[in-house]
């Protein structure tokens, strides 16, 4: 008997939605039926893998304004629902270019036996299990699924719980393309769900906390099979006494506000020198003070709900606890609740250190707290000083000099003089590709030529001439 779960209206606070679980039982039956499909899917080769996702594009895009409102529903946020709209088309047109580089037929010969000519083929995992989150429900449900295709996978998506108001109008889609429907499943529920996912696919994708992140790594490995994470961060810039303040602050406060902060990558640590200290938090106060919450419509701010309500009160409580260490809140303050949703203004906060959770914890919200340096070694240091390794920014008068401290810092992408540069090189070329440093996640890049390739074996053939 099928699960009913109500699902929470993150503005309304309201449960106004019921979400129907599949089974348990449905994914080994949906798993074999996709294995069976999925031959056919990679032997039409890329081409004719890539006519099929254009086709779904086509109804995507006409499906376009149900999908949105679902989205906004979901999420109770206007701007970035519209943005995830839009990645599916730019991710198609990315992949298109860089796949027909991946996919095209090498020969070498051996350095040490000219006689032995070395040939290769890939051979792609037969269905792919994603696990996706809540903060960005229909892209990150992509993100990963996308790629598998192009690979020549089939797909099993089990999105977050949290906000599926977007799979159904999503899922009439992929059923109006037969091609896409027959290598391309969306399963909902808990984590029994996702439980089952993991112990019926050949290869795991997820995307998620660190906490969580473990659990999928532990369960992959009981069932022998590979698991891709993406987890939580958080973020250090460090900005020098050379560098473009405002111009630091503006891409800070972007950096650290977008979706309200509940993004992996989002500016959750600024570290800067002593000397533009003072300027810095200026200016800083100045524009987060200017951005505004989207209430009581999403059109009215820039700064949505939070999504999930304990998520509002971990925000506090990492609040309060840097207050009651002598932390000062300039600007912004505790996320309250309007009619039912919670919100966060964006916030700076100053007289912090690595003795609070502000600083160590991932807050997933639009919270900037400022700590003073005074040299570059210390600053390093304070940025290293963390279990989270996904990315960072240096802000600097020169190139040359943010580099320098770009590669001490151990995060897998460094932005320089801006903020967030790493997802806007998704789907693009080799020399892109990054991997998350310590427990922020496992395997390959989502960038890049590996973005496709992680998902197949390499087959070698060796030829005696």
């Amino acid at each position: 008997m099928s699960t009913s779960i109500p699902i929470r209206n993150p503005r309304t606070g309201q449960y106004d939605f019921n979400l129907v679980s599949n089974e348990v039982s449905d994914l080994p039956v949906l798993a074999d039926e996709l294995r069976a499909n999925q031959t056919h899917w990679e032997s039409i080769g890329l081409e004719g893998r890539l006519e099929v996702l254009n086709a779904w594009r086509k109804v995507y895009l006409e499906s376009y304004d149900e999908i949105l409102a679902s989205l906004v529903a979901d999420t109770g946020r206007l701007a970035e629902s519209q943005k995830e709209m839009q990645r599916l088309s730019s991710s198609i047109d990315k992949l298109t270019i860089m796949a027909r580089e991946v996919f095209q037929e090498r020969a070498f010969h051996l350095r040490s036996m000219k006689s032995v000519e070395i040939r290769g083929s890939y051979h792609p995992f037969q269905v792919v299990g994603v696990i996706s989150p809540w903060n960005f429900p229909l892209s990150s449900s992509l993100l990963d699924t996308i790629p598998a295709l192009v690979a020549g996978c089939a797909a099993i998506v089990k999105p977050s719980e949290i906000t599926p108001r977007f799979v159904k109008p999503l899922v009439k889609t992929i059923q109006r393309v037969p091609e896409m429907n027959a290598v391309l499943r969306y399963v909902q529920g808990d984590k029994a769900i996702g439980e089952a996912l993991i112990a019926h696919a050949d290869a795991v994708c997820f995307t998620g906390s660190v906490q969580t992140g473990q659990k999928v790594a532990e369960a992959a490995a009981r069932a022998f099979i590979p698991a891709f994470l993406e987890l939580g961060g958080k973020d250090p810039a460090i900005v020098t006494e050379s560098a473009h303040l405002d111009a630091a602050a503006a891409s800070l406060v972007a950096g650290a506000t977008s979706n309200a902060g509940q993004v992996c990558v989002s500016i959750e640590r600024i570290y800067v020198a002593r000397p533009v200290m003072d300027k810095l938090v200026q200016s800083l106060v100045e524009k987060a003070s200017a951005v505004k919450i989207a209430y009581p419509t999403p059109d009215d701010g820039a700064l949505g709900p939070i999504i999930l309500e304990r998520q509002a009160h971990e925000i506090n409580r990492h609040l309060e606890d840097a207050l009651s260490k002598g932390a000062k809140i300039q600007c912004g303050g505790m996320v309250e609740q309007r009619d039912g949703g919670w919100y966060a203004p964006a916030t700076v906060v100053t007289g912090v250190d690595h003795s609070m959770v502000l600083m160590t914890e991932e807050t997933f919200g639009p919270i900037m707290p400022v700590m003073a340096y005074d040299t570059v070694e210390e600053a390093v240091a304070l940025a290293n000083d963390s279990s989270y390794g996904l990315s960072g920014a240096v802000f600097a008068g020169s190139a040359d000099e943010a580099m320098a401290i770009a590669r001490r810092i151990q995060v897998g992408a460094v932005s320089i003089n801006s903020t967030g540069l790493g997802t806007a090189a998704i789907g693009e070329g080799d020399i892109h590709e990054k991997n998350s440093f310590k427990r922020s996640g496992l395997a390959g890049s989502r960038l890049g030529y590996d973005s496709i390739t992680r998902f197949m074996r390499k087959k070698a053939y060796l030829v005696q001439h």
